[in-house]
């Protein structure tokens, strides 16, 4: 999560299968922890990068990421990197291919909620449909299917257009500000470092 402070009421939306993911990851990590120490001693865990690495990826790829919703804007915790779009530098809000912010100058995606696949619409029912926020409706009141409540991308997508809708109507929002509203993007240096450095000590792990 970014360190930046989130002023007013803060929603944070992450993916129940990124989840999953995370704890497969460390369970496997701590598996084959658990074996080589039996198998071959406490000593040959320092050559256990390999699966630092897989614990770490878990982490890093799965777990940490989120779409944060606050009283300033939207936070898009990806990877490797931690996007912070105000309010007023919002323009629209897509879910083609996963929850796209799109702003005057450049389009932001979530790691956190990527659109369903193909078939992500057969399933859908009539509850998914109703009660969305007024931009998510298209020609014919219709809806993509990546703007179903049922999937990541759309539960991730109602929380943004739900409280950017409230300040527009409340008032709280000044429109024509878009283009000189800046966007904050923070590399996560650190977090790429250590996947290089677990990367180099798997590579010489394997090797050795």
């Amino acid at each position: 999560m970014s360190s930046a402070p989130h002023a007013g009421n803060v929603e944070i939306f992450k993916a129940r299968t990124n989840k999953w993911f995370a704890w497969l990851s460390w369970a496997v990590a701590g598996f084959g922890l658990a074996v080589t120490a039996v198998t071959a001693g406490p000593g040959a865990l320092a050559g256990a990068a390999p699966l630092l690495l897989i614990a770490f990826l878990g982490w890093q790829l799965f777990w940490m990421p989120a779409v944060v919703v606050h009283g300033d804007g939207v936070s898009l915790e990806n990877p490797f990197r931690s996007i912070r779009v105000p309010w007023a530098a919002l323009v629209h809000v897509d879910t083609r291919f996963a929850l796209t912010l799109i702003t005057a100058e450049k389009s932001y995606t979530s790691w956190a909620a990527p659109a369903p696949g193909i078939w992500g619409g057969r399933n859908a029912r009539p509850e998914d449909l109703r009660g969305l926020p007024a931009t998510t409706y298209g020609p014919g009141e219709s809806v993509r299917p990546g703007d179903l409540t049922s999937t990541d991308s759309g539960q991730a997508a109602r929380l943004v257009r739900a409280r950017w809708q409230y300040l527009v109507e409340s008032g709280g929002l000044v429109a024509g500000e878009a283009a000189t509203t800046a966007v904050k993007v923070t590399v996560r240096w650190a977090a790429a470092g250590a996947v290089v450095l677990l990367l180099a000590a798997s590579y010489w792990a394997i090797a050795g």
